[in-house]
């Protein structure tokens, strides 16, 4: 007797495999996630290891396990595709209780509804952005009023922030850094003009696909999508910091891929490891 139901029929083989995938990764995570646990239990109840030491080993997988997490998670969010739309509400979300019990008036200009999806990596660092910009300019407590816009001319992201401040702000400032180090880690554009008393503007342009000309890297087969963001940024010359705040991870996590790169490509030194990309 066949038990399938209408429903079901109707399923297309594509989405029966993606829910198959999605399910496999849920329960691989779910594993992962009590091997985790059981561990950290059997470490701190074992009557031969010391408070301390207990306490140390626990931190130590508690901590490998999140950067475990992390990755995957970094991972899956670049394969996903949003919509430009969808991204746009939940930047609001993200910014209704400020909006709410804040003193600053955010306004919202809609992107087209027909503009192309988001890579989930994209998505995630434009929200990103446009908060960390928002925030700068509380903190500065100059402007009273903050236009915030979205656009998409299909190969890149477009948005504009328009506040009403002093109209000091330089693309130089401070407050610029982590905005601008998450553009251009990216390959994004960043301007900012500003005219004395009448408030300033930031355009950003963020692409949505790799640049054409962008250097493979070598024998990178072996090399997460992470890790290969964090080597192409350790090819420039920045430091642990600034790699972090440019992929919007931990410091840690960023010390975790690069002492994997080290290993993985046989180098001693951060120097070597940019070194053998630069020749790649």
């Amino acid at each position: 007797m066949d038990t399938t139901t209408d429903q079901e029929a109707r399923v297309e083989p594509g989405g029966r495999l993606a829910a198959a995938e999605h399910a496999r990764t849920v329960a691989e995570q779910a594993d992962r996630h009590a091997l985790t646990l059981e561990s950290v239990l059997a470490v701190l109840r074992s009557p031969r290891v010391s408070d301390a030491a207990a306490r140390a080993e626990a931190v130590e997988i508690a901590s490998a396990a999140l950067v475990d997490l992390r990755t995957v998670t970094d991972r899956h969010r670049g394969a996903l595709l949003e919509p430009v739309t969808g991204a746009f509400s939940r930047l609001r979300a993200d910014l209704r209780p400020l909006v709410r019990f804040g003193d600053l008036d955010v306004q919202f200009v809609e992107p087209p509804a027909t503009g192309r999806a988001l890579p989930g990596d994209v998505a995630h660092a434009a929200r990103a952005i446009v908060r960390t910009a928002v925030l700068a300019l509380v903190d500065a407590g100059e402007a009273h009023r903050v236009r915030i816009q979205w656009d998409c001319d299909g190969r890149n992201l477009l948005m504009q922030l328009r506040d009403d401040g002093a109209g000091t702000l330089d693309v130089h400032d401070d407050a610029m850094r982590p905005i601008a180090e998450r553009v251009v880690a990216l390959d994004g554009q960043l301007d900012v003009a500003s005219t004395p008393a009448w408030g300033s503007v930031l355009d950003i342009a963020l692409p949505l696909d790799p640049a054409p000309g962008a250097v493979d890297l070598p024998d990178d087969a072996d090399l997460t999508p992470r890790e290969q963001d964090v080597l192409r940024l350790v090819a420039t010359g920045v430091g642990n910091r600034e790699i972090a705040d440019g992929l919007g991870i931990t410091v840690n996590t960023v010390k975790y891929h690069v002492a994997n790169l080290l290993r993985k490509r046989g180098a001693r030194t951060r120097a070597e490891l940019a070194a053998a990309s630069v020749r790649g």
